[in-house]
């Protein structure tokens, strides 16, 4: 999936967004799409954030609607996906591309990459997520730096917080993140759905709720075709030919 706004960095605007929806729509129904790669076109942006011009005409009322149909929900629709979501990303990724890319499951970005909540310089602060995700990546002390500062980390400071998962030079992002999604499209649909809930609940549940929860994944998955594919693979020594099922 690409966000092809190259004129404007890529800033999120309604029908951008629209058009993202109805493509996540796609993904989800179509099992021939094991691994979702967002990323931005131009090479300058990833997403530079949301399109101000349409935003400062809101009330606050019409403010709080976006806010429940494009906004928060939003991003959350690639954090619930049932198949892993990775963020390719070369060059600004501000704003709401930042939280967009935060409710990625994996980040890889080009070290020409800046990375940043710049909300704040505008008498704003971050609506899609980011007060809530960014800690979560990098602790409350360095989100709360960043959210209250406005300031711009780089690539290799957002790999040393842990903001990305991996750096790698520009001419080789795209082979990078291919590499990873081809590992993850390999391996079982029905694991890969599961596993991914059961590390989100992480993030809302107690530990022994949580453990309850990927207990019951882990007996759900031991009905499944792909498990007995699995072990009869490793011990007919061969790779496994998993179908979701």
């Amino acid at each position: 999936m690409v966000v092809n706004r190259p004129e404007k960095r890529n800033v999120l605007n309604r029908a951008t967004r629209l058009e993202m929806v109805h493509a996540m729509d796609d993904v989800r129904t179509d099992e021939s799409v094991r691994v979702l790669v967002l990323s931005g076109s131009g090479g300058k942006s990833f997403i530079a954030g949301s399109d101000l011009t349409e935003l400062a005409g809101l009330s606050a009322l019409q403010m709080e609607a976006f806010m429940a149909s494009l906004a928060q929900r939003f991003y959350t629709r690639f954090e619930q996906l049932d198949k892993p979501v990775i963020a390719m990303i070369d060059g600004l990724c501000l704003g709401g591309g930042l939280e967009l890319a935060m409710a990625c499951d994996v980040r890889i970005a080009s070290d020409a990459s800046r990375f940043g909540q710049p909300e704040i310089l505008l008498g704003i602060m971050p609506g899609g997520g980011g007060t809530q995700r960014l800690p979560r990546l990098v602790g409350v002390g360095k989100a709360k730096e960043m959210i209250f500062t406005g300031s711009l980390v780089d690539a290799e400071e957002a790999l040393r917080i842990g903001l990305i998962n991996k750096i790698c030079q520009r001419d080789e992002l795209e082979s990078v993140v291919m590499g990873m999604a081809g590992q993850m499209a390999q391996q079982s649909p029905l694991v890969l759905k599961w596993a991914k809930r059961a590390v989100n609940i992480s993030q809302e549940a107690g530990l022994n709720l949580g453990l309850d929860y990927e207990a019951l994944a882990e007996c759900l998955l031991f009905t499944s075709q792909d498990r007995e594919e699995g072990i009869r693979a490793f011990l007919e020594k061969r790779p496994p030919i998993f179908k979701g099922m």
